[in-house]
C-alpha cells in the first residue's frame, strides 16, 4: 500500500518540485471512446496479443520517453519492449532524471550510445559509427542504444537538456529505409518511428533475428491499427502475422 501511495504522489506532483501538478483534462482524444485490449492496448476489434513474439538480442534498448509519449496508444516503443524483454523505458523529467538510469550509465557492464542525427557541429567529437558498437562487443561490454522517444522537437529537447548524455557517444541511423508508419504523418518520410529505428539499430548491429520479429511485430500493429481506426476487422492475418504464429507455434 504504502508503494501505491508513493507512486500516486509521482504522478500527482512535480518529480523536481514536489509541487502539485495541476489537473489532468479528462482524454478527449480520437479514439478515447474505443474499447481496448487491457495486454496490447489495440481496439479490441483487431488485438494484438496474438502475435506478440519475444526474442533475444546481444544490444539492449533503453528509451527515454517524453511524458507526453508515454501513453499514446499510437506510441510503437512498447513494440520493443515486447518483443525484446530486457528493454528498460525511462520517463524524461528535465529537472528530476531517472536514478535508474543514472545508475546503469555507469555500470561498466554496458556501452550507452545515444541514437541521434550527427547534424550539428558542437557535438561532432563524439559522433561513432556502427564498427564501434562491434568492437565494444569484442570487449566484452553490453551494447546500449539509447533512444530518444519522442517528436523530433521532443528528442531534440530530450538531447539538448540532458547533461547526464552529454558524455555519451552519439550514434546517428543511417539507413535508407523510409518509414511505413501510417498513424502518425511525420514531416519526412526518412523519420522513422522508434520501433523502426530499434529494428534498423538491431539489423545493422547484428541481431537480425530480433530486428526481423520487432519488423514483423510492427507490421503487425501498423495494421491492426489501421483497420481499427476504419472499424473494420482484419479477416485474415496478414503475411507478419503468419510469420508471427509461425515462430509462436500457434
Amino acid at each position: 500500500m504504502q508503494d501505491d501511495t508513493f507512486h500516486d504522489a509521482l504522478i500527482d506532483r512535480d518529480p523536481a518540485t514536489g509541487h502539485p501538478r495541476p489537473p489532468r483534462r479528462e482524454f478527449k482524444a480520437r479514439g478515447s471512446f474505443v474499447s481496448r485490449c487491457a495486454g496490447c492496448n489495440l481496439p479490441v476489434l483487431n488485438c494484438l496479443c496474438p502475435y506478440r513474439v519475444t526474442a533475444t538480442s546481444e544490444a539492449r534498448v533503453w528509451l527515454l520517453t517524453h511524458p507526453l509519449e508515454q501513453h499514446k496508444p499510437t506510441n510503437t516503443g512498447r513494440l520493443i519492449g515486447d518483443v525484446l524483454p530486457d528493454t528498460e523505458v525511462f520517463t524524461w523529467y528535465r529537472t528530476a532524471p531517472d536514478e535508474r538510469l543514472l545508475a546503469l550509465l555507469e555500470d561498466n557492464r554496458y556501452a550507452p550510445f545515444v541514437i541521434f542525427p550527427d547534424d550539428q557541429p558542437d557535438y561532432a567529437d563524439r559522433v561513432v559509427g556502427m564498427a564501434r558498437v562491434r568492437s565494444e562487443q569484442v570487449a566484452n561490454r553490453t551494447p546500449v542504444f539509447i533512444i530518444l522517444d519522442g517528436t523530433w522537437r521532443q528528442a531534440r529537447r530530450i538531447f539538448r537538456k540532458s547533461p547526464y548524455l552529454d558524455r555519451l557517444p552519439v550514434l546517428p541511423l543511417a539507413t535508407e529505409r523510409l518509414t511505413r508508419y501510417r498513424l502518425r504523418k511525420p514531416a519526412s518520410a526518412a523519420h522513422l518511428c522508434t520501433a523502426e529505428v530499434a529494428i534498423e539499430l538491431l539489423r545493422q548491429g547484428g541481431d537480425t533475428g530480433a530486428a526481423e520479429v520487432l519488423d514483423d511485430y510492427f507490421d503487425a500493429f501498423n495494421d491492426s491499427y489501421a483497420a481499427s481506426r476504419r472499424h473494420e476487422k482484419l479477416e485474415a492475418p496478414t503475411a507478419a502475422m503468419r510469420r508471427l504464429l509461425a515462430k509462436a507455434g500457434r
